[in-house]
Order: structure tokens, then C-alpha cells, then sequence
């Protein structure tokens, strides 16, 4: 039975309880007590401040450390209840000390580059940095590295060649496991390994605690896109990193200054989201398998790929047209994201990964005809019809089987 990572319920050590049961009541272990039996949302953006030489003190606290305010809030973005409910509960499943929320995926890995110690010294929040990555990641992480929007110069290494890319100044190691879009796996206590005293971020997006907890595999910061699985209903767009405390301090400081905090509503959602996280993802992973191997024996699919690890995404590349493909869709959704309860399907060479070079985006296997779908909990038999008829007319059987390379 798996489990997640023991846990101090008010006070008291407790024994590991299994994920599902996490899912369900992380963040809510003080409902009963207030007479409560769903989380209330709290939408207050500002607090009653009566003794300001105490709040004083709590400011310079949180400016010296970003040790989360105790006592009653102050602000909204210096922190938000139902927002702190949602990032007890997520690192509660993904086995770390603390979490901390942002307005998007993007926020929060904007935030973690921006928190990494300036070469030389110490101190966060100067530039520039060196980043060692292993593509392919999702292609806004790509771009955000390979731009240098926030003075990060990337080296970009295949896994075993991460110990020789790191330099002295290298302030973190990115990879993402399964990749966005080719579902390319990493052993990351491999990477972890080879990144010795240097941070190692995984972006566990795809696979969630549910199938991996990469804390417990060396990983120091977990990242997530909670818009996709975390939320599962394609209706909250957020971010989220798993990490120690002292770390998350940093990001907390990050959120503070630079505003990209999680809408309380989102953080509701979000919550929300985590109770059936497991049963979500273990039925569309169920149903992704099934079609993995349907594909894999569909003589118009050259390729499928599907990771060893399992999930509910499957990327496949066709032999004829990937658009048209797209176009001849009617139950499944053509549409970027991923993780939701319904079927979506896209083109990464066209919409997710299209701000990467070409040349970067073939080399990392995002071809021209690469397919992404993320399985939904439809009836599989529903979808593969569907898929079906969207593949087009039958294809002869023969040389077929030479080009196809199903990862399982």
C-alpha cells in the first residue's frame, strides 16, 4: 500500500497514512474541530491589524526568512488560509516539509530561478544563473530558460551527461520525468546522484505523487503545472513547488515581491481536486495503457510511446497527416493543457512546444508528426472509436511493424 510521508497533525507525530486516505483529508485535519465539514473559502484580501508592534515583528520575520506568519493573516499575498490548505495537503502527498502556490506553472518556476543564490554568494534575487536541463521539457520551461528572460543561461545535457555540465556556478538541475510531450523517463535518483550538492527541480506534472514522489528519489523541488492533474477539471490555472522549508522561504519571498499569488477560489479548487487525485489518475491510466496498446498495433501509427512508469498520456506519431488527424476528432477535444477528466489531444510541433527551435524542438523527439492525448475517463471503447475514424482509412499492415517503437 503506498504511502505518504508521516506527518505532524497538530502537534502530534503520526503514523504514514496511505495516499488515498492523504488525498482525502491533508489539509483538512482541523475541520472538525471548528464545527466544519467542507473548507470554507476565504476571499478577504486584507485583515484587522490591532497590534501593529506585533505585526511589525511578523513582518521583519517573514522578510528575514519567509517563514509562513503565524497568528491571524495579514495580507493576501503574504499568505491566504484556503491557498495554505492546498500547499499543506500537496506536501503532505508528495513527502516534503512545505509547498508553495502560485497563479500558474509558469509562476512557479519563474519564482524557483529567481530564488536561486546569485554565483559567488549566498544571496537570491541577482543574476546571472546557470542552469544545467535535459530537454524535452514543456516548451514555456524551454523558452523561459533558453531566452534568459530572468538572466539564466542553460546548459542543455542528455542524463548521463549532467556531472559534466555542472560548473561552480551552477545554481540548479531541471528535467522533467515523463517529458512534455515524448513521455521520455529519467532515473532520477541517477540524476540526483550526479547532481551532488546542486538542486535537482522535477517537474512531476505528468506523473504526480500518485505514481512518483521524486523528494524521496533526491529530487529537492518537485514542480507542478496544478492546472493539469492537481485540479483535474480543466477549470483552475495554477502552479505549485514541493520543497523543504528553507527553500520554500525563498519562494515565499519571491510570491511576496513579485505578486503571482494563487486566487483563494483556485487554491478551493485545488483542494478539491487533490481528494480524487488518486482514483483520477489511476482510471485514466488505465484506460491510456489500453490505448497505448491499440495504437501500437494500428498499422497507420509509425510510432507509440507510452512510459514504464504509466500515466494516462500517450504520445503517438502517424504516418499521414497529424493535422487532419486533429481535424476528424469528434469525442475527444483538440486542445493544449492535459489532466483533465475528458480526452484532449494536440499537435506539440504546432501549439505546446512551438516557442522551441526547430531544430532544439526535433532533436529532443518533437517531430512533425508526434501526437499528444491525454487520456480522460471516457469509456475506452468510446474513445478508440473515435480515434478510430480520426485516423483515416486502413493502412497495409506490411514495414509497419519496423517502425514501431512502443516504450512500456
Amino acid at each position: 500500500m503506498d504511502t505518504a510521508s508521516t506527518g505532524a497533525y497538530d502537534g502530534v507525530r503520526t503514523a504514514p497514512r496511505a495516499l488515498a486516505t492523504e488525498a482525502v483529508h491533508a489539509g483538512r485535519d482541523d475541520l472538525a474541530r471548528q464545527g466544519l465539514h467542507a473548507p470554507p473559502i476565504d476571499l478577504s484580501t486584507t485583515y484587522p491589524s490591532y497590534d501593529s508592534r506585533a505585526e511589525a515583528a511578523r513582518i521583519d520575520a517573514f522578510a528575514t526568512d519567509g517563514a509562513g506568519l503565524a497568528g491571524p493573516p495579514v495580507y493576501a499575498r503574504l499568505g491566504n488560509p484556503t491557498v495554505a490548505r492546498f500547499e499543506t495537503a500537496l506536501a503532505r502527498l508528495e513527502g516534503t516539509e512545505s509547498a508553495v502556490a502560485f497563479a500558474s506553472g509558469m509562476a512557479a518556476l519563474s519564482a524557483v530561478l529567481l530564488a536561486l543564490p546569485t554565483p559567488g554568494s549566498a544571496r537570491a534575487g541577482q543574476g546571472p544563473r546557470h542552469v544545467v536541463a535535459v530537454r524535452p521539457l514543456y516548451g514555456c520551461s524551454d523558452h523561459l530558460l533558453t531566452a534568459g528572460l530572468l538572466g539564466t543561461e542553460v546548459t542543455w545535457a542528455d542524463p548521463d551527461g549532467i556531472a559534466d555540465a555542472l560548473r561552480p556556478d551552477t545554481g540548479l538541475v531541471m528535467v522533467e520525468s515523463p517529458a512534455n510531450p515524448t513521455l521520455a523517463e529519467v532515473d532520477l535518483r541517477a540524476v540526483a546522484d550526479a547532481c551532488g550538492p546542486v538542486p535537482l527541480l522535477a517537474d512531476n506534472t505528468f506523473a504526480t505523487p500518485v505514481l512518483q514522489r521524486p523528494a524521496g528519489q533526491g529530487a529537492r523541488l518537485v514542480l507542478h503545472s496544478a492546472t493539469k492533474y492537481l485540479g483535474g477539471h480543466g477549470d483552475v490555472l495554477a502552479g505549485v513547488v514541493a520543497c523543504d522549508e528553507e527553500f520554500a522561504g525563498r519562494l515565499r519571498r519571491i510570491r511576496f515581491a513579485t505578486g503571482g499569488v494563487l486566487h483563494p477560489l483556485a487554491g478551493y479548487l485545488l483542494l478539491r481536486g487533490l481528494s480524487t487525485l488518486p482514483v483520477r489518475v489511476r482510471a485514466a491510466s488505465a484506460n491510456a495503457a489500453e490505448l497505448a496498446r491499440r495504437l501500437a498495433a494500428d498499422p497507420r501509427v509509425a510510432r507509440v510511446r507510452y512510459p514504464r512508469l504509466g500515466g494516462a498520456m500517450v504520445a503517438f506519431e502517424v504516418h499521414d497527416d497529424p493535422h487532419e488527424v486533429i481535424s476528424r476528432v469528434r469525442l475527444v477535444t483538440p486542445a493544449v493543457s492535459l489532466g483533465s477528466v475528458d480526452t484532449l489531444i494536440q499537435h506539440p510541433a504546432s501549439l505546446s512546444h512551438r516557442i522551441v527551435d526547430a531544430d532544439d524542438r526535433r532533436g529532443a523527439g518533437v517531430t512533425d508528426r508526434l501526437l499528444r492525448l491525454s487520456v480522460g475517463l471516457e469509456d475506452v471503447d468510446d474513445l478508440w472509436a473515435d480515434l478510430d475514424r480520426a485516423l483515416g482509412a486502413p493502412r497495409e499492415r506490411q514495414g509497419a511493424e519496423a517502425l514501431r517503437e512502443t516504450v512500456r
